[in-house]
């Protein structure tokens, strides 16, 4: 379930021509079960209407500081004590300037001060606006004082200049909302996941591969990243954009992932191995590309080095987790692994079942733990995977 499901979510809507994105970002959190209220300066109004946002989120949408309806139960104080979080978007250089010092001259710069909630500031703005050292100060300010900033997008601006300075995408905004949001168990953490297929060259042009996308192991990035985790996440090929705020080393062989793990494996307190990582490689890699004859072309093969097995050996004090992708014997294969690897958990998947495996946003897992504990997860998305995964981890560490 998601942890945006029943909370209450006061949107601060400043004037920028970015006011209208608020009504997307409305929609997006109404649809995943947070009631959401509206707040509006009054230069927003300008931009877009109030009705539009009501209708949207289906709440009063509020306005004016001195209403005589809604200032009846000091309306922006009972709205500070419910909300479980406040976000502003978009946050305009006034806004963002105001805020920093203090000053409560609007609905929701008088919101955030009274709020004990975490609060999530978007701004948007000309590029030159945005990089201003004054508005770079005052951005520093807020960060200092614990207050979320969901950097710009770069991008062409409606003003006519490209640059940084775009509202982030709702779905950058509705990240850190769910981030804001989840409990912080894994804060003492430094995860290190790896996730995606890796390539082995048999010539310039041509590489030995698998399908997998890295959604796994990304997913897994991301939720670790949202619990409070450090994380590096180390990357064979895949299509997807990294993950905010995680550290994405981007690898191409399993040698070349191999390094990168091994120098990060004492810093690291967790370990998870998600990477799709090639068992065999071309015993040589051809300089030029080779070219097509009447016979037959024979590839001798050499065994890669393993990753998991080689953690396994060298662990001190970490946590580690594999993968194992099966198509037959899917127990008793994932169960030699957690034994062979000396793995703390292992995450089992028959990537050949309908809706899970390779390059599938779903997945149907079975956890083999190293207590000889087993447990069987019906088909579910990544995400949704990857955070039982995680309350598993949790659980293992309040054991130790």
């Amino acid at each position: 379930m998601s942890v945006i499901r029943g909370k209450n979510i006061i949107l601060g809507v400043t004037g920028g021509i970015a006011a209208y994105k608020a009504c997307e970002l409305v929609r997006a959190l109404v649809k995943e079960g947070a009631s959401v209220e509206v707040v509006m300066t009054g230069n927003a109004m300008e931009f877009v209407t109030p009705l539009t946002l009501q209708t949207l989120s289906g709440n009063k949408v509020a306005t004016r500081p001195f209403d005589p309806v809604w200032e009846s139960e000091i309306g922006h104080i009972s709205l500070a004590d419910r909300a479980d979080l406040v976000v502003i978007a978009p946050a305009t250089a006034s806004f963002v300037g105001k805020m920093a010092a203090g000053i409560a001259d609007s609905l929701p710069a008088t919101l955030v001060l009274a709020t004990l909630a975490p609060v999530i500031v978007c701004p948007a703005m000309n590029v030159n606006m945005y990089n201003n050292g004054a508005v770079q100060d005052n951005i520093r300010k807020l960060k200092e004082r614990g207050v979320t900033i969901v950097e710009p997008s770069e991008g062409f601006l409606a003003c006519g200049w490209e640059g940084r300075g775009r509202l982030p995408d709702t779905g950058d905004i509705m990240s850190e909302v769910e981030s804001a949001l989840t409990p912080k168990d894994m804060a003492r953490e430094k995860v290190l996941v790896t996730a995606g297929a890796t390539r082995e060259y048999i010539d310039p042009v041509r590489f030995i591969s698998n399908p997998s996308s890295g959604k796994m192991g990304y997913a897994l990035a991301e939720e670790a990243r949202m619990r409070g985790a450090e994380v590096v996440l180390v990357s064979g090929k895949s299509p997807l954009p990294p993950p905010r705020g995680v550290t994405l080393v981007s690898v191409e062989g399993a040698d070349d992932m191999h390094a990168a793990v091994m120098e990060r494996l004492d810093w690291a307190t967790l370990v998870i191995k998600a990477a799709a990582v090639g068992d065999y490689a071309p015993e040589s890699k051809a300089g030029v590309k080779i070219k097509k004859t009447g016979g037959e072309l024979n590839l001798t093969l050499r065994r890669t080095r393993d990753i998991l097995k080689e953690i396994g050996e060298r662990k001190k004090q970490q946590l580690v987790v594999g993968f194992a992708a099966e198509t037959e014997d899917l127990m008793a294969n994932a169960a030699v692994k957690l034994r062979e690897k000396n793995a703390d958990m292992i995450v089992a998947n028959n990537v050949a079942a309908p809706g899970a495996g390779f390059e599938a946003d779903t997945n149907e897992v079975c956890l083999l733990f190293a207590s000889g504990a087993t447990e069987e997860l019906p088909l579910a998305t990544k995400k949704e995977i990857a955070g039982i995964i995680f309350d598993r981890i949790s659980g293992l560490r309040k054991s130790v």
